[in-house]
C-alpha cells in the first residue's frame, strides 16, 4: 500500500523545513518530484539528494506570491513530465503581531504568502490535473487555523492557515467531479526555520508542555505518514477532511 511509484508530485516550500521533509518522504515511496522555492541552489542540493533514490526531480525556482512564476513552473512541470499527480502547498512564512499593533505591511506579507499562494498554486496545478482526470491536492495549514492561542500573538497566521481549511472544503467540493481530492495538515509545533527561534525559549517550552498532550513537538517525520496517505490511491474516498498532527493539541 500507498506505493507512489509513477506518480508526480509538486512541492512547494521544498528548500527547508517541512516542504523538504515531504519531498524526501514522497521520494522513498517512488514518486518524481518537482521542489519550488526561492533559494534555488538549496534546491539544487536536495535535487542531488533525492535523485539518489532513484527517482526524477525537476528543481525550479519559484516565489509563491508570483503569479507569473507560479505559471511559469507549472509550464515547465507539463512539460517535463506531461502531468501533475500531487501537489503540496506548503510554502509559507509570517509576521507576527496582534490586531491592535499589526501594520497593513506585516497583514498583507502573511495573508499573501500562507493563503492566497494557496489558492495561485492550486488554479496553476490543478488546471493540469482536470486534464488527467486525477489529482491529489495537500495544503498545509496549521492547528492555529483551527484554534487561538494564548502564547503569542499571530493574528494574520491564525487568519491565513483558517482561510486555508475552509479553502480546502470549497476546493474539495468544486474539484471532485474532476476525481481530484484535496485536504489539509494542521501541523502542531514542529522546529522548523519558521518556528525554531520561538519554540527554544523556556517560556514556549512550558507552554508546549502545558498544552499539547503528548508533552512534546512534533519529531521530524512525523508529518510524513499523513502526507503520504492523503496522496495514495488507497484514499481516493478521502476528501475535504483537515487532518491535525499535534501531539493532541486541539483536542483539549
Amino acid at each position: 500500500m500507498f506505493q507512489l511509484k509513477g506518480r508526480v508530485a509538486v512541492v512547494s516550500g521544498a528548500s527547508s523545513g517541512l516542504g523538504k521533509q515531504m519531498a524526501k518522504a514522497f521520494a522513498e515511496q517512488g514518486a518524481d518530484l518537482v521542489i519550488l522555492a526561492r533559494r534555488i541552489e538549496r534546491l539544487e542540493e536536495l535535487k542531488g539528494e533525492l535523485e539518489q533514490k532513484g527517482v526524477r526531480v525537476l528543481a525550479i525556482k519559484c516565489d509563491v506570491t508570483s503569479t507569473e512564476e507560479i505559471n511559469e513552473a507549472a509550464r515547465q512541470t507539463e512539460e517535463a513530465f506531461g502531468k501533475v499527480d500531487i501537489l503540496i502547498n506548503c510554502a509559507g512564512s509570517a509576521k507576527n503581531a496582534g490586531v491592535l499593533t499589526m501594520t497593513d505591511e506585516e497583514w498583507d506579507f502573511t495573508i499573501d504568502t500562507d493563503q492566497t499562494s494557496v489558492f495561485k498554486m492550486t488554479r496553476a496545478f490543478a488546471n493540469i490535473m482536470k486534464k488527467n482526470h486525477y489529482g491529489r491536492i495537500i495544503n498545509i495549514s496549521s492547528m492555529y487555523g483551527l484554534v487561538g492561542n494564548t502564547a503569542l500573538d499571530t493574528v494574520a497566521y491564525h487568519s491565513s492557515k483558517g482561510g486555508v481549511v475552509n479553502f480546502t472544503r470549497a476546493v474539495a467540493a468544486e474539484l471532485a467531479k474532476y476525481n481530484i481530492t484535496c485536504n489539509a495538515i494542521c501541523p502542531g509545533y514542529f522546529d522548523t526555520e519558521l518556528t525554531h527561534d520561538t519554540l527554544i525559549t523556556d517560556e514556549f517550552t512550558a507552554y508546549m508542555k502545558a498544552t499539547v498532550p503528548l508533552g512534546r513537538y512534533g519529531y521530524e517525520g512525523e508529518l510524513n505518514a499523513g502526507a503520504i496517505f492523503l496522496a495514495s490511491d488507497e484514499a481516493s474516498y478521502v476528501t475535504g477532511v483537515i487532518l491535525p498532527i499535534d501531539g493532541g493539541y486541539t483536542a483539549v
